[in-house]
């Protein structure tokens, strides 16, 4: 197979022992035609070298992958765009989706898996690892709007509703403190109260509830 024929995929991650790895990972099954490790560089050579798939890490120093998205389909929106991440929160899924990724995948897919990941997004497909495609699925089903009658909802607060939201996005009970400007001891009194008044043992089981009615 000639590198007129492969597909052609820039890498976009800050450790360059991991874009080592991945290259090594993906052989001669794809043109790997550039790499690199910031928001700036990236986005200059996925506009010089126009290849077929970026696969982009989520979290780097400097904006991370999101930044690179939204700079580079403004110009070039034909290049597609596949999230390869160690982090397999909510909010960092749900926010490259919206921002234009066709897919998200974990770190520790095998190397046969993400050459069949990259092949897919080329074609248009949408892709993610298994234990995310659920969550996705349902998250994107419908508008984030809850039902009208729900007993089980009707009993929670508007700051508890507001915790469980940020709950089911995947944020720690610290970033949940910040976010609502409250101390984690209140966030964790407020988790506590909705899994007393939903009779639910965990966080999870409080996610998975949150996502089936609409309110990520």
């Amino acid at each position: 197979m000639t590198d007129d024929t492969r597909l052609k995929v820039f890498l976009v991650d800050d450790h360059a022992m991991f874009r080592a790895g991945v290259r090594a990972e993906l052989g001669e099954s794809v043109h790997v035609v550039g790499e690199a490790g910031n928001v700036a560089d990236a986005v200059v050579a996925i506009g010089r070298t126009l290849p077929d798939v970026v696969l982009l890490d989520v979290h780097m120093p400097d904006g991370g992958g999101r930044a690179v998205l939204e700079r580079v389909r403004v110009d070039h929106p034909q290049v597609k765009f596949l999230a390869l991440s160690v982090s397999d929160a909510a909010e960092d899924v749900i926010g490259l989706i919206r921002a234009g990724a066709r897919g998200y995948v974990t770190k520790t897919i095998a190397a046969d898996e993400l050459v069949a990941a990259i092949g897919r997004v080329a074609d248009g497909d949408a892709v993610f690892s298994p234990r995310l495609a659920g969550f996705v699925l349902d998250a994107f089903a419908s508008t984030s709007q809850a039902p009208v009658n729900d007993p089980e909802l009707d009993q929670l607060t508007n700051r508890e509703r507001e915790v469980l939201r940020l709950l089911a996005r995947g944020y720690a009970y610290k970033e949940i403190a910040k976010e609502l400007y409250i101390s984690i001891k209140t966030v964790e009194t407020h988790v506590s109260n909705v899994l007393r008044k939903l009779q639910m043992s965990n966080r999870y089981e409080l996610s998975r509830w949150a996502v089936d009615r609409r309110i990520v």
